[in-house]
């Protein structure tokens, strides 16, 4: 019989990375408040993108792909997560559009085992001069591509 344990990093579709849980991200009970879920997410993500390339660095995007707003947020809670340390957050691509993306994520435990939350977050891609929607480059593109879920 083995030990070994599966790669909960390991998912059919999107990418999982891990966020800490910090003491000040506790609220007066000592749960996750519900505010800090969107942040978690926000670096999650920004640790994704980062690694491939689209970032910010001396204040400056590193790609045009990195000026891009939250048009929507929305999250179900599920079970609180009770203390510090490492969360699973599993993020996906649900749609890909000229200038927009649609995100599903889920926030769960290390295992797997237990859902925290999950909701939506759709964002659009900014000009930044004009601050008006901007479509995606070949590049975003192309990686997006690795996190799209197909049925």
């Amino acid at each position: 019989m083995s030990n070994a344990v599966a790669d909960p990093t390991a998912v059919e579709y999107g990418h999982v990375e891990h966020a800490m849980v910090h003491f000040d991200d506790l609220d007066a009970m000592g749960i996750l408040h519900n505010a800090r879920y969107a942040v978690l997410l926000e670096r999650a993500l920004t640790a994704y993108w980062s690694e491939r390339g689209i970032a910010f660095q001396a204040g400056r995007a590193t790609a045009p792909d990195a000026f891009h707003a939250v048009r929507e947020f929305t999250i179900s809670y599920h079970a609180p997560v009770t203390g510090t340390g490492p969360i699973g957050v599993h993020f996906w691509l649900e749609h890909l559009g000229t200038s927009s993306a649609v995100y599903g994520f889920r926030f769960h435990s290390l295992d797997g085992a237990t859902t925290y939350a999950e909701g939506r977050r759709a964002v659009v891609r900014l000009d930044p001069a004009t601050l008006r929607p901007a479509p995606w480059t070949d590049t975003a593109r192309t990686v997006a591509t690795t996190l799209l879920r197909t049925a």
